[in-house]
């Protein structure tokens, strides 16, 4: 399974405007090679480089995967269900890092199943209904730094 975007390439600068310091909009992602079987998507945006541990910006789940091939387009609407961020909304909440450069990592989940969460779900809880039912999995990574 591949997991792109047409904002950034892998292991580059995520644009301004898809955080804090610009519209905090979320990227377009592209999909590819979702594998036979998948009932659904998750995908995950966190930041390993927060001081104190992983931030959390975007979780949703449940999103429907019917084709080889999908989209999520630039500030997209809600997909499937949305999940709780470090911020304790259920929406997606862009780059922000206090200071220095830091990692954001979009990881891509195709399942066999629905997870059937109640939306609001943290990461944690999403990431422990996952097991046993991942058929593939995906890494975007962008970096940004506010100075």
């Amino acid at each position: 399974m591949r997991l792109i975007s047409s904002a950034f390439e892998a292991g580059e600068a995520i644009p301004r405007r898809f955080t804090c310091d610009g519209d905090d909009i979320s990227p377009p992602l592209a999909i590819g090679g979702i594998p036979p079987g998948t009932a659904s998507l998750v995908l995950v945006m966190d930041d390993p480089d927060s001081p104190g541990g992983t931030w959390d910006h975007w979780i949703a789940y449940d999103i429907p995967a019917s084709e080889e091939t999908a989209d999520i387009p630039e500030a997209a609407a809600p997909v499937g269900r949305l999940g709780r961020n470090s911020w304790g909304r259920s929406a997606y909440g862009g780059p922000c890092p206090p200071s220095g450069t830091h990692r954001y990592i979009f990881t891509l989940y195709a399942l066999d199943a629905l997870l059937g969460l109640p939306p609001g779900a943290d990461k944690a809880t999403v990431l422990s209904a996952l097991d046993g039912h991942v058929l593939a999995e995906a890494t975007l990574m962008g970096r940004y730094s506010r100075s």
